[in-house]
């Protein structure tokens, strides 16, 4: 299936990269299990432990730090449910979990099920109206009982609004009382400067599709210091954390996406940030109500990232009279697409329920140009003033 008109949902999944492409299909035709010792199972084994090298290489990991999951989800609820598992077990006054009230379903999802099956006592911390963590909140929860918390999760930037968070500070405070630091940066790997080791986190999540690999491929970046309960149990590959016969060619073009996208983060920032910039003047023009949700431009916030309020309107209606003018982008998380529901996330940020449902976001990625800008800012008049006349009815 081609590309449409105009995509504009690159935070969704992006188009993988040509070098992603070329790596996949140059192995598609491989024969060997990476864990047989023969000489196809050890060729095999070659291309895993080299696009491990390589990932580890661009992001400022060791490659034993790599584990190879199926994509973010997986990532994420391994991450947050084996770490925990891991720490309650070795020491059972460890129930505690702190994350932020924005992050996205496949951390905040776990979370709800470890604390109505599993005994662990959820904190879900406040943001500010940009969408940004309250770090005073987070030192405040931590110090009324350090040893009950067996870990925090923040993601690196998140998914709807873009608003990046202060992993440095988060780390900070965490580290004052040895609490590990799980991050989702399934947004963040590729689209802005990041480095495991310098970071400070123990476990980062990321996966191929976001950043022009393939679906179905990515991974949980651990500090091997840190034990971590597997979620499958079966021929202990990957650390005997993340059990099952490797994807091969998926991985391969994994890595060679990563660096592609590590390597190329400068130039394409800076070539996004400024088609968004323009996007959002331009679209605030046209309708003078509009409003961006999170961080300013320029300042902590991801360079693709448009999160726009059409106050007076649904959401769901705009993005269908777009789609039908062959533009085509999202409500929010691309995972709760479909679902009648308001932005949990700008509920959290301040917003009423009828000012989470009227927002739209424009994602922007390496296919983006200037000619999609255009064609948005001609339609984006139109479409509203339907979709407000369709709500007076």
């Amino acid at each position: 299936m081609n590309q449409p008109l105009v995509y504009l949902d690159h935070a969704a999944t992006t188009p993988m990269l040509p070098v992603a492409v070329e790596a996949l299909t140059r192995h598609l035709g491989d024969v060997g299990n990476a864990s047989s010792l023969h000489a196809s199972g050890r060729g095999a084994r070659r291309v895993v432990e080299e696009s491990r090298e390589t990932i580890a290489g661009v992001i400022g990991a060791r490659p034993g730090d790599v584990v190879f999951t199926s994509g973010g989800t997986e990532s994420d609820n391994l991450g947050v449910k084996g770490v925990f598992w891991a720490r309650r077990a070795d020491d059972p006054r460890r129930t505690r979990i702190l994350a932020t009230a924005i992050e996205h379903h496949a951390v905040l999802d776990p979370l709800h099920w470890l604390a109505e099956t599993d005994g662990a006592d959820v904190e879900l911390l406040p943001v500010t109206s940009e969408g940004v963590l309250d770090v005073d909140a987070l030192r405040e929860s931590i110090a009324r009982d350090p040893a009950s918390v067996a870990l925090v999760s923040v993601m690196w930037a998140n998914n709807e609004v873009g608003s990046m968070q202060p992993i440095d500070e988060v780390v900070a405070v965490a580290a004052e009382h040895g609490i590990p630091v799980h991050t989702d940066a399934v947004q963040a790997v590729g689209h802005v400067p990041l480095d495991f080791g310098a970071s400070g986190v123990d476990a980062l999540t990321f996966t191929g599709h976001k950043l022009g690999g393939p679906i179905g491929v990515g991974a949980l970046v651990v500090r091997r210091d840190l034990a971590v309960s597997p979620l499958v149990h079966g021929g202990g590959q990957e650390r005997d954390i993340r059990s099952g016969t490797l994807d091969v060619p998926a991985i391969a073009s994994l890595a060679a996406a990563v660096e592609a996208s590590v390597k190329q983060q400068p130039e394409h920032a800076l070539r996004v940030a400024a088609l968004r910039d323009d996007l959002v003047r331009r679209v605030i023009e046209v309708v003078p109500d509009a409003h961006l949700h999170g961080t300013p431009p320029g300042s902590r916030r991801l360079p693709g990232n448009a999160h726009i309020g059409f106050p007076g309107c649904e959401g769901d209606s705009l993005l269908m009279l777009l789609d039908a003018r062959g533009i085509e982008c999202s409500t929010g998380s691309a995972c709760s697409a479909g679902v009648p529901q308001p932005s949990h996330v700008l509920l959290a940020m301040g917003c009423d329920d009828d000012q989470a449902r009227h927002s739209l976001r424009f994602t922007l990625g390496h296919t983006s140009t200037s000619a999609d800008v255009d064609a948005l800012v001609e339609a984006i008049g139109p479409v509203v003033e339907r979709a407000r006349a369709a709500r007076a009815r």
